[in-house]
């Protein structure tokens, strides 16, 4: 003979045991989404280095952002392929690249970014940044965005196994007399691929981030919220 089967009984909860279940739901997804923000934050980073190295007439530096053993870029002050020129320039290693912009003739000029630019894209000729030439009968000109230049941004795109990586080096700038001194102040590059950089930001998370992290207090806020009514 076969058991019938009893009907099952099902017991409607209170209003009150609803929105604290709700509420415990809210919260639980709230601390998925916070761990996820704080997973991603801990592999963005941005490593700054400071610095303080004079590039005086005739000298050169070679720039490791990543201090993994391989220069990435070569900071020259000297002269160039005629006695009566003169110049500051960024020399990229084999696929790296500065922002700049590109002049008709004879190259590219470095920008000199201000602090707050934001650094991305795929347009990176920049090579000179102050040339100083004289001529025959005397006359100076002096071309470039880097002359006497506090505070300015060398904005910098270079490979890291194979995979481009944002990031800037700070420099100040004087001319005078015919001469050129500058001086590094400091580095920095982001550690994710293609990730843009702030010029001047020296650590601080992805701006997407910090929206997770919103995401994450608006649902614990709004379980809290839903809890009081």
């Amino acid at each position: 003979m076969n058991r019938q089967e009893r009907p099952r009984r099902y017991t409607k909860l209170s209003d009150s045991t609803e929105r604290k279940l709700e509420s415990y739901g809210l919260a639980a997804a709230a601390a998925g989404v916070g761990v996820l923000a704080l997973t991603s934050a801990a592999e963005a980073k941005i490593i700054y280095t400071s610095a303080h190295h004079v590039l005086k007439p005739g000298t050169h530096y070679n720039l490791d952002l990543n201090h993994d053993g391989t220069t990435d870029f070569t900071l020259r002050n000297g002269a160039g392929t005629i006695k009566s020129y003169r110049g500051l320039s960024v020399i990229p290693a084999a696929g790296n690249g500065a922002v700049g912009f590109q002049i008709i003739s004879w190259g590219a000029l470095a920008s000199a970014l201000s602090a707050g630019t934001l650094i991305s894209g795929r347009y990176f000729p920049g090579k000179f940044m102050v040339n100083i030439t004289t001529t025959e009968d005397g006359s100076v000109f002096y071309s470039g965005s880097w002359i006497n230049v506090n505070k300015r941004y060398l904005g910098l795109r270079f490979k890291i196994q194979g995979k481009y990586h944002f990031g800037w080096a700070r420099l100040n700038v004087q001319v005078a007399n015919l001469s050129i001194t500058a001086t590094l102040t400091g580095y920095a590059y982001e550690t994710v691929p293609n990730k843009p950089i702030i010029a001047g930001r020296e650590h601080g998370a992805d701006p997407e981030l910090g929206s997770l992290g919103r995401l994450a207090r608006g649902s614990a806020g709004l379980a809290g919220l839903r809890q009081k009514k």
